[in-house]
């Protein structure tokens, strides 16, 4: 990222033969005005008390299936981009462990879900 804050521009200055600790080096960019630009660390917001009806747990964490297209589950997750961010929904055979289906949008909306759904309905021929 390229980013040089005191520490990391002592150690180039240090590893091209120059002399100076940490502090002179943050003295010196604090005169000049400069600061390291540091990424803020991403925190995932999320809104479990929402108060609307959550589904019926149908697999109470059984994940084994005996065969193909018995028990499906699906998920939702969001990807930072160059752009910004992007939501990817999945569809997975347990089965075979394999994506069966998946959507991506700029926004998390039912039909991102519905249509990682219909991929996987279409792929496996259901109808």
């Amino acid at each position: 990222k390229q980013r040089y804050g005191a520490p990391r521009l002592t150690d180039e200055l240090r590893a091209q033969g120059y002399q100076f600790n940490v502090k002179t080096v943050a003295a010196s960019l604090r005169r000049q005005g400069l600061r390291a630009k540091a990424s803020r660390r991403f925190r995932p917001v999320s809104y479990r008390k929402h108060g609307l009806p959550v589904s019926e747990n149908l697999l109470k964490q059984d994940f084994y299936a005996s065969g193909p297209n018995q028990k499906w589950v699906g998920d939702i997750t969001y990807l930072r981009t160059g752009e910004g961010w992007l939501y990817l929904a999945v569809v997975i055979d347990l089965w075979s462990r394999s994506v069966i289906g998946w959507s991506m949008s700029s926004r998390m909306t039912a039909q991102l879900a519905c249509d990682a759904l219909q991929m996987a309905l279409w792929r496996r021929k259901c109808p």
